[in-house]
């Protein structure tokens, strides 16, 4: 059976069919990799965040006392330092930030999720705290400590932070480095903190729960006349930012928790 149609208007309609499939799965396409670039910013701030839970209780103020030489008060200071968390676009971190230090001004403690390694970033103080100087770590958990070195180069000098949590209410802070070309590190001095506005005696108490991170909570927000808990200034900024997102997030934790207890 013959075409109805001129052999020149049947090719141009096939043309036209064929763009139309192109723009199409194309446009498909396009949306499925719009899609996935915009949940990955999403997936990589959840996994962040839940990487650093686990040093939940270092949030809050403490009281520290700094000691070059171990058991001695020689050359020994007293500090206060804040731990809180930062919820800042696509970043999520722990904010580190010392009062009348010798050796650290504030320092942001993040994971990377590609790398699936802790960071930390510091403002440290030099030259009898009239200057400062940025360094940035590299670190891993190992037990109760998070330990952190600055990345090896050949002959320079190498820098390590340790973090020690004994118990909510006791952390530990060491500084050391080591001379170019030298195998081990040696003390710089350690800072011991206790947590500000508790004594070592007293027994733990069950309180309210921070609805961001599930920290002990000691901030009171509302939303909707409703009252809930944060653990810091942090997560309140991120509560007042999307407090039904948070809200959301916080309800299905629970349902997750008492799933589990099933």
């Amino acid at each position: 059976m013959q075409s109805l149609l001129p052999a020149n208007r049947v090719l141009r309609i096939g043309m036209s069919v064929g763009l139309l499939l192109v723009l199409v799965v194309g446009g498909w396409g396009a949306t499925e990799e719009t899609a996935s670039k915009s949940a990955s910013p999403a997936k990589s701030k959840s996994a962040a965040k839940d990487a650093l839970v686990p040093f939940q209780d270092l949030v809050g103020g403490w009281i520290g006392t700094g000691q070059p030489k171990r058991n001695s008060t020689s050359g020994a200071w007293r500090e206060k330092a804040e731990w809180r968390w930062k919820f800042a676009g696509e970043q999520v971190a722990l904010e580190y930030a010392v009062e009348e230090g010798k050796l650290l001004k504030s320092a942001i403690l993040s994971f990377d999720p590609k790398s699936k390694s802790f960071r930390l970033k510091t403002v440290e103080l030099s030259a009898g705290k009239d200057q400062t100087v940025e360094r940035e770590y590299v670190g891993e958990p190992a037990g109760n400590k998070l330990v952190f070195d600055t990345p090896a180069k050949e002959g320079a000098e190498g820098r390590r932070i340790t973090i020690t949590r004994l118990n909510e209410k006791r952390t530990l802070v060491l500084f050391e480095q080591k001379g170019a070309g030298q195998n081990f590190f040696n003390r710089v001095a350690e800072v011991g903190y206790t947590r500000e506005g508790t004594r070592l005696a007293e027994s733990d108490q069950t309180g309210p729960e921070c609805v961001v991170t599930g920290g002990a909570g000691t901030i009171k927000v509302s939303h909707k006349g409703e009252t809930y808990w944060v653990c810091c200034t942090g997560c309140r900024d991120a509560f007042n930012d999307d407090p039904e997102g948070v809200l959301a997030d916080y309800r299905k934790k629970l349902e997750e928790r008492k799933a589990g207890k099933k």
